[in-house]
């Protein structure tokens, strides 16, 4: 019988797809730069290839013979996963999806064709200028490839716009930024979960932000505790339309978005994977019970699947550190509150390096409780503290 699961990463959000995996009774070959990551180690079998190393990892799986490719939380190894599945006629979404949910710009125009509300932007060439130069400030300036919160930068005037276009650039592989107008409200990420295009819902995830210029999430919450029921139908709506017009068919889907005093909704953007920070690896299981990671396992191996459904009612919580101060808040939180605590992360030596994306964070705290209070108790006093 084949049991052989093929990997994209290594790291810690990407060790917990490996452990289930392997809870699983698969085999598991994993494919990443050899860097000292944990799933270099909990792996049955390691591969020091990158992750964008798409030829040469389709190469090594042609002698595998896995019977499903899958990663978590990444853009660059989702690409690799759908490139790889579609050569090898695995369960995938296909290129073309993976264009439209990985290239920002690629993204808004397939929303604007759909009549899917959200951000008017444009791409930072010359054909575009004059349309940027009329745009009202304040504007976000960003990579159109990039994730983790990486070459993002909120601007309030046109010399900051055009030192931010240069420094997104830097970040962005394509050499493409996209700048868009700002939108307020309050952030939210939508977990679903797709099986041959059928859409089902997960959750609706709160999120903590540093806020201008950056916007590093500082944690997040699950499920959102501030939405009322009818919100959460309009949500549910608008998010299956984003995921039929980016042809998201098979797999996690990971979509953020922003709900003005209003009500008003704009789509920020959508991952055709799961969300990162430890939405869909923890988050979900622990507040409704559904294993988001055996889902998506089995997905990807064409496994037919029982009915999905939460039979669980809890908060999940996910606590990131920034500095001395955070972890020192955590530290006194998680005394009060120990059985609270789910799991931490190795906490690397805190200094004075200032946290620029969510890859140089600290580490984390997963909390659950069965009500909100005091999750949103700890993220208020992370903020005062900061």
């Amino acid at each position: 019988m084949n049991n052989r699961l093929v990997i994209i990463g290594a790291n810690d959000f990407q060790n917990q797809l490996i452990l289930k995996a392997k809870s699983l009774g698969f085999e598991t070959h994993v494919f990443a730069w050899r860097c000292g990551d944990i799933g270099e180690k909990t792996a049955d079998y390691f591969y020091p290839i990158s992750i964008v190393e798409k030829e040469k990892i389709l190469e090594k799986c042609r002698e595998i013979h896995p019977l499903g490719i899958v990663s978590i939380a990444s853009d660059l190894a989702n690409i690799t996963v759908n490139y790889v599945a579609e050569k090898l006629g695995l369960i995938c979404n296909g290129i073309h999806c993976t264009e439209l949910s990985t290239n920002k710009h690629a993204m808004r125009e397939c929303f604007m064709r759909n009549g899917i509300p959200s951000p008017q932007s444009y791409l930072a060439d010359k054909k575009n200028w004059t349309a940027i130069q009329q745009m009202k400030f304040p504007l976000i300036v960003k990579p159109v490839d990039r994730s983790g919160s990486r070459g993002i930068y909120k601007v309030w005037s046109r010399q900051e716009m055009n030192d931010a276009i240069e420094k997104a650039r830097t970040f962005s592989f394509a050499k493409d930024v996209l700048v868009e107008e700002f939108v307020e409200g309050n952030e939210y990420s939508v977990e679903y979960v797709s099986v041959r295009g059928n859409h089902y819902f997960l959750g609706i995830t709160k999120k903590y932000t540093t806020g201008s210029p950056n916007f590093i999430e500082t944690g997040h919450i699950q499920p959102a505790f501030d939405i009322s029921s009818v919100m959460t139908e309009k949500v549910r709506k608008v998010t299956c339309q984003v995921l039929d017009a980016l042809e998201i068919k098979n797999g996690a889907s990971h979509t953020e978005l922003k709900i003005n005093k209003s009500g008003e909704i704009k789509v920020i953007e959508c991952g055709s994977r799961m969300g990162g920070d430890c939405i869909g690896s923890d988050l979900v299981y622990l507040s409704s019970g559904v294993d988001f990671l055996k889902l998506i396992i089995q997905i990807a191996c064409d496994i037919r699947l029982s009915v999905i459904q939460t039979d669980r009612h809890k908060y999940a919580g996910v606590y990131f550190i920034f500095n001395k101060n955070d972890l020192n808040h955590c530290i006194t939180f998680t005394k009060h509150h120990p059985d609270l605590l789910v799991r931490k992360s190795d906490i690397e030596n805190i200094d004075d390096r200032k946290v620029m994306d969510s890859a140089s964070r600290y580490g984390y705290y997963l909390f659950v409780d069965d009500t909100q209070e005091n999750l949103v108790e700890l993220m208020r006093g992370k903020n005062e503290e900061n």
